[in-house]
């Protein structure tokens, strides 16, 4: 499988330079451009991000696989399609009670459901992996990915809680990328991170001001 995805994209594959004796390819410094372009966008409620996110996804999907993180790299397959769907809800989206759709905080029994659902689907998707891939770290690539299934949802939907479930996958996985040798994308996560800290600040003035910032900053 690898050896089709080098032989289908050996120029993104190729190495751009080294980087702490590890190479870094093409699609890495992509994706790492594209990604920081997102989340300012995202933390400035401008529908832009996510264009931007499915290009990322793209490019990151082509490089997790060729990592062997399968779980990552189809995750950013649901990042595309979820993306798209963001993208029409930040234009078109409503709340329940058909008003446009708003930045504000989820009811405290939301929650607990989520975080309780996201802890349910992470064994389930480890045991997918160990028995159905060869990942050598399925447990550690599950995790991060439900988590990132559950915070790209709640960022659709303009939750204010989708920042805090960001910092911690942020946080997570610069340990996992480093130890797979993606450092420019573990120091993308990195950024993310304090980006993480920096949406859920400017998320939470929003909500309390019940207003979106102008669409064009």
């Amino acid at each position: 499988m690898i050896d089709d995805l080098r032989l289908l994209f050996g120029p993104l594959l190729a190495p751009a330079f080294t980087l702490w004796e590890s190479p870094v390819t093409w699609a890495e410094v992509t994706a790492f451009v594209l990604g920081l372009w997102m989340v300012e966008r995202n933390i400035r409620v401008h529908p832009l991000g996510w264009p931007l996110a499915i290009a990322s996804s793209a490019l990151y999907a082509l490089l997790f696989a060729d990592a062997r993180l399968y779980g990552e790299a189809g995750l950013q397959g649901f990042f595309i399609v979820v993306s798209a769907w963001g993208w029409h809800q930040w234009l078109r989206g409503t709340e329940a009670g058909g008003g446009p759709l708003q930045v504000r905080p989820m009811p405290r029994r939301e929650r607990w459901f989520t975080v309780l659902a996201t802890l349910a689907a992470w064994p389930a998707l480890a045991l997918l992996l160990t028995r159905g891939t060869d990942s050598d770290v399925p447990w550690l690539d599950a995790l991060p990915t439900v988590a990132s299934v559950t915070g790209q949802w709640l960022l659709a939907r303009k939750r204010v809680e989708a920042w805090a479930v960001w910092l911690a996958v942020n946080v997570f996985s610069v340990g996992l990328f480093a130890y797979k040798a993606l450092w420019l994308t573990a120091l993308l996560y990195a950024v993310f991170a304090v980006l993480s800290v920096a949406g859920w600040r400017a998320w939470r003035r929003l909500a309390a001001a019940g207003q979106p910032p102008a669409q064009g900053t």
